[in-house]
């Protein structure tokens, strides 16, 4: 697919739906190939990526820099191969490349790095630290008279470091409403708080919604894997003119893939052969 200069591509349910599985294949080859990376975290964020690549943001592959694009950011950096194959598909890259994965000189690290690779609007990884730039970019567009929007994805675990609720506190007070932050929210960290039994896996925080209100956000929920209702959810976040936008995206650690749905053990665990064949069966089995 190409897309014409700072446009959005307007793809049919079904071909969001047909691209998160191809994205889901592709994430699960890939850490499979490296033998390291993170595979919860990025099945739960695929669809919300999809949907913002092929649905919404006003880009270009051919033109990474231009200054009146879109801005996204993926705050929860670990998750970083879900956005490496959303760029790829998008033209950004080859989808070859993404087999060099968490490879020495490739351009694909762990953690994405804004300096090595086109499409990234910032390095992230350090958790907790995306949503400052991210209403900085807005703030910049607001005193240059530019119209371009920012969208930064959280993680939930993120979510408990102070440095997003003083951005959240300014970007309230400044009444950013060309900032929309989404929250992918499936409530299944890797590690939740120690107690006599080790860690738990407690939900990490509350009603995220009514803590963002608080700081003056205006707050929208939706399914995080329903195309449908995630194109309606980012409407209203555009729409919405008073102040920013917090996207609770209601998610499943692991989606796609049922053996691995829910379980915090497939954080960052990869993929045997056995286990990557009955994954991909599956991801393929649910277009039919």
């Amino acid at each position: 697919m190409t897309a014409a200069a700072l446009s959005h591509l307007t793809s049919s349910v079904s071909e969001l739906r047909e691209l998160s599985v191809r994205t889901r294949r592709l994430i699960l080859e890939t850490v499979h190939t490296a033998g390291a990376g993170h595979i919860g975290g990025p099945l739960s964020v695929t669809d919300i990526l999809v949907n913002l690549y092929f649905n919404r943001l006003h880009i270009d592959p051919d033109a990474p820099h231009a200054a009146d694009r879109d801005r996204c950011i993926l705050s929860k950096g670990h998750s970083s191969i879900a956005l490496y194959t959303v760029l790829a598909l998008r033209g950004y890259l080859r989808v070859e490349e993404l087999a060099t994965f968490d490879a020495i000189d490739s351009r694909l690290q762990g953690h994405p790095d804004m300096t090595a690779l086109p499409g990234l609007d910032m390095s992230t990884g350090s958790l907790g630290q995306g949503l400052s730039p991210g209403l900085g970019m807005a703030l910049g567009a607001r005193l240059g008279d530019r119209d371009f929007r920012t969208w930064v994805i959280l993680g939930d675990g993120e979510i408990q470091e102070g440095q997003i609720w003083e951005a959240a506190f300014v970007a309230g007070r400044y009444r950013l409403n060309n900032l929309t932050a989404i929250l992918d929210y499936n409530r299944l960290p890797q590690f939740g708080w120690p107690d006599s039994s080790g860690f738990t896996r407690d939900i990490p925080i509350g009603d995220p919604g009514a803590k963002f209100a608080a700081f003056g956000w205006n707050i929208v929920e939706t399914d995080g894997h329903d195309h449908e209702a995630l194109t309606n959810a980012f409407d209203r976040a555009e729409q919405h003119t008073q102040g920013p936008t917090i996207v609770i995206a209601h998610t499943i650690k692991g989606k796609g893939v049922s053996f691995m749905e829910n379980d915090f053990n497939w954080h960052a665990t990869p993929p045997n052969s056995d286990q990557l064949a009955m994954a991909v069966a599956e991801l393929q089995g649910s277009l039919t």
